[in-house]
């Protein structure tokens, strides 16, 4: 659990003591729109403390978000979200902490939280820019998703990854020192069997009109949950490459949602105590699960990545193992480049071998 004896200059060598920064970008996922509430009142809230990536209430023993198991680690972490905020009022970064995330972006509205969290990176203080290795957390698309039907070349898989590349390009080229953890988006339809007759659950429909609304076997739905599949794909493979990976820099594709199901009671009903009362987000029951694949995942290697696949089945945190106690970063193809080159040395070798034998 102790920190690097002197501060990493490798994005490979990132112990969770090394971490002096952590923040959050997305939509109304980390914002935690009526999270930590019981009612329809409760929806216009943005529960920031206890977002699953950024939120900062009290400890680990409080409410388990990303921020907090990184508090147990370093307690002078910089960033937790420390309060809640009321959506569509001004905020300051003393009422946010460094959840940039904000309700109902599109992944086209991205690289603007991204200018706002380098600008305030720069000039918050006790946080050194260039020194200070930083851990940032982005969920975004599932608004695209949501949108697609209303503008299907603006919220297009193209135009998806388009914006994606965009912003991790800005954050690669201008933020030294970076870790950043992109979660892949989540399947869903299962949202459309979130129901309960409550003026609440009626919120659906305005949120998520292109999702909710279709009938359940209409051309309408199956396309867009192949667009929800798409997205997927199309991450996976931005993704899996050594784009976005330098000396003090790695994106890494977290896809322990990927094929996640949505929680259910032994009679095979949805769980509602996982949602809010909008009968759309998640309550701190979800935000917990969220966090704690997201922790398990980042100790985890590529190819090895744990997935969730029910929210029933409560996710079990794992410690940064001995052997490797760092966060892995390192892609695919980078990891796979040393034993292909020794393979290629080998067949030529033996290629040599049989053509001396041949002309022997």
């Amino acid at each position: 659990m102790s920190p690097s004896t002197s501060i990493p200059t490798s994005v490979e060598y990132v112990k969770a003591a090394d971490v002096k920064v952590i923040a959050a970008l997305g939509d109304s996922l980390t914002t935690a729109i009526g999270a930590n509430g019981s009612t329809i009142a409760s929806i216009p809230f943005e529960f920031r403390q206890v977002s699953w990536s950024i939120g900062g209430y009290g400890t680990f023993q409080n409410v388990i978000t990303l921020a907090n198991i990184f508090k147990l680690f370093n307690p002078k972490l910089l960033g937790p979200a420390p309060m809640r905020t009321l959506h569509g009022y001004p905020t300051t970064i003393n009422e946010t902490g460094f959840n940039f995330a904000v309700t109902g972006h599109n992944t086209l509205n991205v690289s603007e939280q991204i200018r706002h969290m380098i600008e305030t990176f720069k000039s918050y203080p006790g946080l050194n820019f260039q020194e200070d290795w930083k851990v940032v957390t982005m969920l975004i698309g599932m608004n695209d998703i949501c949108d697609y039907c209303k503008n299907k070349s603006l919220f297009s898989p193209d135009s998806f990854i388009h914006y994606m590349t965009e912003a991790l390009d800005m954050m690669m080229n201008e933020i030294p020192r970076t870790i950043v953890n992109v979660v892949q988006l989540l399947l869903m339809k299962p949202l459309r069997e979130v129901q309960k007759p409550t003026l609440g659950c009626q919120l659906q429909k305005s949120f998520c009109s292109c999702l909710v609304l279709p009938d359940e076997n209409s051309i309408e739905l199956k396309e867009l949950i192949e667009i929800n599949y798409e997205f997927q794909r199309r991450l996976k493979k931005l993704l899996h490459s050594d784009r976005f990976f330098k000396q003090d820099f790695a994106v890494v594709l977290q896809p322990y949602l990927e094929a996640a199901t949505p929680p259910r009671l032994p009679n095979g009903k949805i769980d509602l105590s996982f949602f809010t009362a909008d009968c759309f987000h998640f309550t701190v029951k979800g935000h917990e699960e969220l966090a704690k694949g997201l922790w398990n995942n980042m100790f985890q290697p590529e190819g090895g990545k744990e997935m969730i696949w029910s929210f029933s089945e409560p996710v079990e945190l794992i410690c940064p193992p001995k052997e490797h106690p760092y966060i892995y970063t390192r892609p695919r193809d980078v990891s796979s480049a040393p034993a292909l080159k020794q393979l290629s040395m080998m067949l030529m070798s033996l290629l040599s071998v049989f053509i001396v034998l041949n002309f022997m």
